[in-house]
């Protein structure tokens, strides 16, 4: 059974904080900036400590850079996402798209590029915590579009009766478009809406890298999607 989230009564509680690099540099300046939020962290330089310090200890949130000595970071990642859905914000170096495209297949919550303002990294944990402490899953029901069905509450997703597993954000984005079907979202909406981010912190592409996960997971043929709808020029709809 995987462990639960940390226990956050709001955005802004103190969490716990995991952060694993491998440059010293950045490890000091980015634990000053996450103490000076309030968050107690607890800083290593390899993944091998890493897993050993997550397995002894409860965090809220995990800062993982993909690029360490030995047990590299998606090696971390996946092991963390055995038994834990402790949200997860993964550092990149610019051009490894393919690495955060990965990243998110394994249920990383969020990745920052480097290099990085350590004020943006701080955001970002602030918005995903925020998001963990107060997903939107609060009407209860199950909208139903045959077959598919989406849980509220339970966060489950079924295509002809079949369980589909999906991280946190693609459940996240597919429940905010099917709750306005065949209302037209931009990627900066879905970024302000989903995300709580917009352009200026995030990388758009970030939408259209879930939406095409999502039609992998959910449509009958991803390359004529019956219900995520791609609008040319605009964005994204829910077709019911």
């Amino acid at each position: 059974m995987k462990t639960p989230i940390g226990s956050l009564h709001h955005a802004e509680a103190p969490a716990r904080v995991l952060l694993v690099d491998d440059e010293p540099m950045v490890r000091e300046v980015v634990a000053r900036y996450l103490e000076q939020d309030g968050h107690e962290v607890v800083a290593v330089a390899d993944g091998e400590t890493a897993l050993a310090q997550f397995d002894e200890g409860r965090f809220d949130l995990v800062v993982l850079d993909l690029m360490l000595p030995a047990v590299d970071g998606l090696s971390v990642l996946r092991e963390m996402r055995r038994t834990s859905d402790t949200p997860v914000i993964v550092l990149t170096a610019r051009g490894e798209e393919g690495d955060r495209v990965l990243g998110f297949d394994l249920g990383a919550d969020d990745y920052v590029v480097k290099p990085f303002s350590p004020r943006e990294l701080t955001r970002r944990v602030t918005s995903v915590l925020r998001r963990v402490a107060s997903p939107p899953t609060t009407a209860g029901q199950t909208l139903r579009f045959d077959p598919l069905e989406i849980g509220e509450r339970t966060r489950e997703v079924r295509v002809d009766g079949v369980s589909v597993e999906l991280t946190r954000r693609e459940f996240d984005l597919l429940l905010f478009l099917a709750r306005s079907p065949r209302q037209v979202f931009s990627r900066a909406q879905l970024l302000e809406r989903v995300w709580d981010s917009s352009p200026e912190w995030q990388d758009p592409a970030t939408v259209t890298v879930h939406v095409g996960h999502l039609r992998h997971k959910i449509e009958p043929d991803p390359g004529q999607p019956r219900w995520l709808i791609t609008v040319r020029g605009v964005g994204y709809r829910f077709e019911p």
